[in-house]
This record gives structure tokens, C-alpha cells and sequence, in this order.
């Protein structure tokens, strides 16, 4: 079964930082296997901007190789404003394009700061996004 998921930066933050890991695993499972990522310029430059914080000392190429393959494999989805008033404003764009993707879709936002956002069942953690693209796909198989 295929997911669409709106990925939050701290899991790609998390995914990148340690290895291995169920946040590593979410960002596999982008780039090559049954989650298809979810964005925006919006939410690329956030990606952007916090990966070339100098204290991650990520390089440079590592994340142009990554974000390259998010937007390669991922579906553009623009956000629709819902004016939500979220402890972190910046958390916003990642609601409003789930919210927009869910329009057309099924479609999840991983985070790991579940108190960030409405409490509802398409809003997760990675270990409940991982559980369920795991699960399916063994049904399935």
C-alpha cells in the first residue's frame, strides 16, 4: 500500500542525525519504498534552512542529494490557508498542506511533536507511521 505524508523537519532532522533509527527509516521509505513525501517551496526551505545549521554539520551534498530525491519522488502540494493558531506558527505550512493533500488523498503528517498539532488520527508519530507502512505492506504481500 502506498502513504502520502507531509514529513515534519524535525523527523528529517532526526532521520539524518542518527542511523540507525524509525526517523532514518521514514525518510528510507520516501526515497524508495511505500511514502510518498508531500511539499512545498515552503516546506523545502525550511528543509533547507535548518540542515545548513552549522551545528548538524551536515554536507552539503548529502542534503542537495536528499532534498533532490524528496522532490524527484514526492507530489508538489500547494498549502490553502485554514488560519489554525498552532504553538509554533512555523508549524503551520506542514497542517495547511496536509490538510490540502487530504482534499484529494488519505494522506498523514509525521511529526514528532504530536502536542504541535490537532489531535487526530492522521497526524503521527514515526513509529506509528512506520508501524502502519509496515503492517499493510506484509498484508498485502
Amino acid at each position: 500500500m502506498i502513504y502520502f505524508a507531509v514529513i515534519d523537519t524535525n523527523v528529517l532532522i532526526s532521520g539524518m542525525l542518527k542511523r540507525p533509527s524509525i526517523p532514518n527509516d521514514i525518510i528510507k521509505k520516501c526515497l524508495a519504498d511505500n511514502i510518498i513525501p508531500l511539499f512545498n517551496e515552503k516546506i523545502i526551505a525550511e528543509y533547507r534552512e535548518v540542515t545548513a545549521r552549522p551545528k548538524f554539520h551536515f554536507p552539503i551534498s548529502e542534503v542537495q542529494t536528499l532534498l533532490n530525491s524528496i522532490i524527484h519522488r514526492g507530489i508538489w502540494q500547494n498549502p490553502e490557508p485554514t488560519y489554525e493558531n498552532l504553538p509554533d506558527p512555523k508549524d503551520l505550512v506542514f497542517y495547511e498542506t496536509l490538510l490540502a493533500a487530504r482534499k484529494k488523498f488519505p494522506a498523514y503528517l509525521v511529526t514528532g511533536n504530536l502536542k504541535h498539532f490537532p489531535a487526530t488520527d492522521f497526524i503521527v508519530s514515526p513509529h506509528t507511521m512506520f508501524d502502519l507502512s509496515n503492517t499493510n505492506n506484509e498484508k498485502s504481500e
